[in-house]
């Protein structure tokens, strides 16, 4: 049984994460390089986006008894398998943890183009995750 508190809880800082990084975002990855601390918060804040996506993820599959993820990608496609999310949704977050990891270990530096992009288009790839997944939490007996 998915517990629902939690979940609440982790789609609560998710949404407070999507918010703060729609604050910090600029009309131009040019405006964004140019602001290093905006880009480094954006950074940060989608880096722990997306972690609590997966953070998600795992106890929604531990929760209902399902094989484990081998990584991030595998967790979300494994939503996906069972109706937790949409194949597109599922795709976006695969996507989004490629950028997670590239941020939390510091692969060939920030790709301002890229985050700027996660920080504006990409914020609706995870508020779809947050509304698929409460939909399903709600939807469990």
């Amino acid at each position: 049984m998915v517990n629902r508190s939690l979940m609440g809880a982790k789609l609560g800082e998710l949404q407070m994460r999507i918010d703060r990084v729609g604050a910090l975002a600029k009309v131009s990855s040019v405006e964004l390089a140019a602001d290093n601390d905006a880009l480094e918060l954006v950074a940060f804040n989608l880096l722990l986006a997306v972690q609590l996506c997966a953070d998600v993820a795992s106890h929604v599959i531990a929760d209902s008894g399902w094989p484990s993820a081998r990584s991030l990608s595998d967790a979300f496609a494994r939503l996906a398998q069972h109706a937790v999310i949409s194949a597109s949704t599922s795709t976006a977050l695969m996507r989004a943890a490629g950028l997670r990891n590239v941020v939390a270990h510091g692969y060939a530096g920030l790709d301002v183009e890229r985050l700027h992009a996660a920080s504006t288009s990409g914020l609706t790839d995870l508020r779809a995750y947050a509304s698929e997944v409460a939909a399903w939490v709600t939807s469990q007996p």
